[in-house]
C-alpha cells in the first residue's frame, strides 16, 4: 500500500533527468493558466521568433528568451536562508539545438553564469550550489538560439528528496461566492502536477448559496475522489472557516498520525495560479525549522503588480499592510528599475506577516500556539503570524509563489468590516505589545476626527462600536462574531452615506447639480485646519453647498469644506451621497470622546482580559463549540 504522506508530497513524474531521488520543487512555466494573464511574467522575450506555451516554449532560430520574470525565477536567496537544502537544479527535455545558460543575481540584481550548455535533442541538467545568495539574489534560465529553433519543454527545478517527506493539503473558506469559489476549485485542480501534490481538498462553505449547488462542484469532487472533502457550518468569518479546515486537518495527528502536515488556507475570490500548490508545498518540505509560507498577492485588475514584496504592522498605530524594509511595494514586476535593473525582487526580505489568501501553516504550530483566535474577519492572520513568531516559527513571503486578488485600492474603506478592521487591531495590539494606551487613544482619536470632518458618519459610529466592545471584553468573541456582524451592519444602516448608489439614481445628483471639484495639497498644519473646518462644519458656514468629488481626492479636508458631497465609490462603480448633519456630529462626537476616555482610563485593565482570555479563545474546546453554532 502507498504511504498517504509519500503520495501526497511533490512528485518528480517521469521526463529529463528523472530520479526518484529528487523532488520538483517549481516547475518551468512559459504561460500562465489562462490567456488573459500576461506571459511575460512567465518568459520574457529579449528578441526573436517564440511561441510561448504553458508547459513548453518553441524558440525559433536567431531568438534570445529569458525566464528572468517573477514565476521564471527559482528563489535562491529565500532557499539559502531558510531551508536545508544545498543546491537546486534546472532540468528540462531538449529538442532543436540551442545554448541554455544557468543564470544568477546578487543583492544588487547584477547577473552571473552558473553554467552553459549547448543542447541538441537531449535532455538537459544545470546545477547550482545554494551558497552565494544569503542577502538576495535568483535563478533563471535564458535561451538562445542561432542557425536552428529550440523547443522547451518539461521544465523543473529540484532538489535532493528530504528524508521525511510531508503531506500538504487545501483549505478554502467561502460564504455565497459559490461560483467564484468553483472556479478556484477548477483552477487549483486542473493541473495534474498540482493535484499530485496534495493530500485532502476541503471546502468549508458558511453561505447560503451553496457550492454544492454549482455543476463545477461534481466535476471536482469526481476529479479528486476521496481527496475531496465538503464541509458547511454558520459563518463564523474567515477565521472561523479557515480554522474549521485546520482543526478538521491537525486534530487526528494528520495522514501519517504525527505533525508532518501543512495546511494551505486559500480564499475563494481569488485567480488561482496552480504552481502556488507546488511551490509552497515545497519549500515547506525543507524548512529548517517550522515556517508560515505565504504567497505573494498579485493585483487582480492589474496582473502585473504584485502588492508587496512583504510587510508588517505596527500593532500600537492599529496599521498594517506596511512594506517591509527593502521590500518592493505596489510595483510593476515586469519594469525596470532607473538602474537597468529589472523589478524581480533579488533583495531578500522579511516579513512580519502574510496574508490568508494563500498561505501554508505547518501543523506543528498548532501544536505550540493553540489556533486562530474567532476574531471572524480582518487582522486574524497579522495576530497569528505574530504569535506564531513568539513560540519560534517564522513567516516568509515567498516571491514566485503568487495569486491574483481583487485590489485593495478599489475596495472602499467605508464598510461593515472596518469595525472587525479596528477591534481585533486593538486586540492584537493587547496580545503582543505592552498595549500603549495614551498612544491608541491619539490613533483613534485622530481617525474620529477624520470620519465626522468628512461627513463618515456611520464610519465614524462604527469607531465608536470597536471600541466599546473591545473594552467589553472576550465575551463578544463568544458567538464567533455573527451578532457583531448584525449589531454593526443594524448600526451603518441609519446613516445614509453608507449607502452606494448607481450614478443615474443617487438622489439629487441631476447632470449640472453636482459639478466636479477638485482638492488642493494636503495641509501641513494639520490641527489648526481641523479646528478650522470642524467650527465651519459646526456653524454651517462650509465654502462649497455641493459638488462631486472622486475617490481619489475624498480626504477630510476637502470634504469639510461641502454641505452635500457626492463621493465616487473606490469600486467605481457609482456614487455615496455624504451630508453635513450637525446633530450626528454633535451626537457622535459625544459618544466617541466618552468611550476614548475610557479607552484611556480601562484600556490597560482590557488589555489583560484579553491576554488571560487568548488560549482558551484559540484552543480546540472552544473552536469545537463555535463549530457546533456557539452553544
Amino acid at each position: 500500500m502507498t504511504n498517504v504522506a509519500e503520495r501526497s508530497a511533490p512528485r518528480s513524474t517521469p521526463g529529463p533527468g528523472d530520479d526518484a531521488g529528487r523532488l520538483v520543487v517549481a516547475r518551468g512555466l512559459f504561460a500562465g493558466p489562462s490567456p488573459e494573464l500576461p506571459e511575460d511574467l512567465y518568459l520574457e522575450v529579449d528578441h526573436g521568433r517564440v511561441e510561448r506555451a504553458r508547459r513548453h516554449v518553441r524558440v525559433g532560430a536567431w531568438s534570445r528568451v529569458s525566464a528572468n520574470t517573477y514565476f521564471g525565477r527559482f528563489p535562491a536567496s529565500y532557499w539559502q536562508r531558510w531551508t536545508t537544502a544545498r543546491e537546486v537544479r534546472y532540468e528540462a527535455r531538449v529538442r532543436g539545438a540551442g545554448r541554455v545558460a544557468l543564470r544568477a543575481s546578487d543583492t544588487n540584481g547584477v547577473p552571473r553564469t552558473v553554467a552553459v550548455h549547448d543542447a541538441r535533442d537531449e535532455d538537459v541538467r544545470l546545477a547550482a550550489p545554494l551558497d552565494r545568495f544569503l542577502d538576495g539574489g535568483g535563478l533563471w534560465v535564458e535561451v538562445t538560439t542561432a542557425d536552428d529553433e529550440l523547443v522547451l519543454d518539461e521544465a523543473r527545478w529540484t532538489v535532493a528528496a528530504p528524508g521525511t517527506r510531508r503531506a500538504t493539503s487545501v483549505v478554502i473558506c467561502t460564504h455565497n461566492r459559490a461560483d467564484d469559489c468553483v472556479a478556484t476549485l477548477q483552477a487549483l485542480t486542473g493541473e495534474q502536477d498540482a493535484v499530485d501534490v496534495l493530500h485532502q481538498v476541503l471546502v468549508v462553505d458558511q453561505g447560503t448559496d451553496r457550492v454544492d449547488t454549482r455543476a463545477g462542484h461534481a466535476e471536482v469532487a469526481a476529479r479528486l475522489g476521496s481527496r475531496f472533502r465538503y464541509l458547511t457550518q454558520p459563518n463564523l468569518g474567515g477565521s472561523g472557516g479557515f480554522t474549521r479546515g485546520l482543526h478538521e486537518m491537525v486534530e487526528d495527528g494528520g495522514p501519517r498520525g504525527d505533525d508532518a502536515h501543512d495546511v494551505i488556507f486559500m480564499d475563494d475570490d481569488i485567480r488561482c495560479e496552480p504552481e502556488v500548490i507546488v511551490r509552497l508545498a515545497a519549500f515547506a518540505q525543507y524548512t529548517a525549522h517550522p515556517t508560515v509560507v505565504g504567497a505573494q498577492m498579485l493585483n487582480l485588475l492589474h496582473p502585473t503588480q504584485v502588492l508587496a514584496g512583504a510587510e508588517y504592522a505596527v500593532p500600537e498605530e492599529l496599521s498594517n499592510g506596511f512594506v517591509s524594509p527593502g521590500a518592493v511595494g505596489e510595483s510593476d514586476v515586469t519594469t525596470f528599475f532607473p538602474d537597468g535593473t529589472k523589478n524581480v525582487q533579488d533583495r531578500r526580505v522579511d516579513a512580519g506577516y502574510t496574508g490568508w489568501w494563500s498561505c501554508l501553516i505547518p501543523a506543528e504550530l498548532v501544536r505550540r500556539a493553540g489556533y486562530p483566535l474567532p476574531l471572524f474577519f480582518q487582522w486574524d492572520d497579522v495576530e497569528y503570524c505574530y504569535r506564531a513568531r513568539a513560540h519560534g516559527v517564522p513567516t516568509v513571503t515567498l516571491p514566485g509563489a503568487g495569486v491574483w486578488h481583487a485590489d485593495f485600492p478599489w475596495k472602499d474603506w467605508d464598510d461593515w468590516h472596518r469595525y472587525f478592521n479596528l477591534r481585533n487591531a486593538m486586540i492584537t495590539a493587547a496580545l503582543h505589545t505592552d498595549f500603549p494606551t495614551s498612544r491608541i487613544v491619539r490613533t483613534l482619536a485622530d481617525l474620529l476626527a477624520r470620519y465626522l470632518l468628512a461627513m463618515n458618519y456611520g464610519l465614524a459610529a462604527t469607531l465608536v462600536k470597536a471600541v466599546e466592545d473591545f473594552l467589553r471584553g472576550p465575551d463578544v468573541v463568544d458567538d464567533g462574531g455573527a451578532a457583531a456582524t448584525q449589531a454593526v451592519r443594524g448600526l451603518r444602516a441609519g446613516h445614509g452615506e453608507t449607502v452606494a448608489h448607481r450614478v443615474d439614481e443617487a438622489p439629487d445628483l441631476g447632470a449640472t447639480q453636482m459639478p466636479i471639484v477638485r482638492s488642493g495639497p494636503e495641509p501641513t498644519r494639520t490641527r489648526l485646519v481641523m479646528a478650522k473646518r470642524a467650527l465651519q462644519q459646526a456653524l454651517g458656514r462650509t465654502p462649497h453647498h455641493q459638488g462631486l468629488v472622486g475617490a481619489g481626492e475624498a480626504d477630510w479636508w476637502h470634504i469639510a469644506l461641502f454641505d452635500r458631497v457626492a463621493v465616487t465609490d473606490a469600486g467605481q462603480g457609482g456614487v455615496r451621497v455624504r451630508r453635513r448633519d450637525p446633530e450626528a456630529l454633535r451626537t457622535i462626537s459625544r459618544d466617541g470622546a466618552r468611550v476614548l476616555w475610557r479607552l484611556g482610563r480601562e484600556g490597560t485593565a482590557a488589555a489583560q482580559r484579553w491576554r488571560d482570555a487568548a488560549p482558551e479563545l484559540g484552543s480546540s474546546d472552544n473552536w469545537r463549540r463555535l463549530f457546533r453554532g456557539g452553544s
